[in-house]
């Protein structure tokens, strides 16, 4: 069976996220694609719950979002319990994202990284294992806390 990826995008990365689709499904990937389907404004939100929903429901184990920073989709998807995401515009910054965070959902800026570069961001993200020890415990740490009820005042 081929591993599963979730995709989502707003208008300002939908040309990537086609480019980016098209490499994943030659790479053996099964991708379910989320919307945007076409370059027309729409807004983020709901698009980016969209598709963390389905990691935090652990519908798909890993799942990817662009937008023109990457930062309005990582900021979402954090909001969903059991979703790490991080914004990675480097091979390096989304290989130490796996080794040190176990992020489960990858955000991209369509407005910084180009399809080569994003082909190869996504092939190292999703080949990288995390670490365990120290980066492991911390990861639980956060896990921890998405738990706590936090007490207003």
């Amino acid at each position: 069976m081929a591993a599963r990826i979730a995709i989502g995008c707003d208008h300002g990365g939908y040309f990537l996220k086609e480019k980016l689709k098209k490499f994943l499904s030659e790479k053996g990937y099964d991708v379910k694609d989320f919307g945007a389907h076409s370059e027309e404004s729409c807004d983020y939100p709901g698009i980016g719950y969209e598709v963390a929903k389905s990691v935090s429901k652990k519908k798909y184990p890993r799942g990817i979002l662009i937008c023109k920073s990457g930062i309005g989709m990582a900021i979402i998807a954090n909001k969903l319990p059991g979703v790490r995401s991080a914004v990675c515009n480097t091979v390096r910054q989304a290989e130490t994202s796996r080794l040190h965070n176990d992020t489960n959902l990858l955000s991209l800026a369509a407005e910084y990284v180009r399809a080569p570069q994003a082909a190869a961001i996504t092939e190292k993200w999703l080949a990288t294992k995390a670490l365990g020890g120290r980066h492991r415990r911390r990861v639980r740490q956060i896990a921890a806390l998405e738990k706590k009820k936090v007490k207003q005042k």
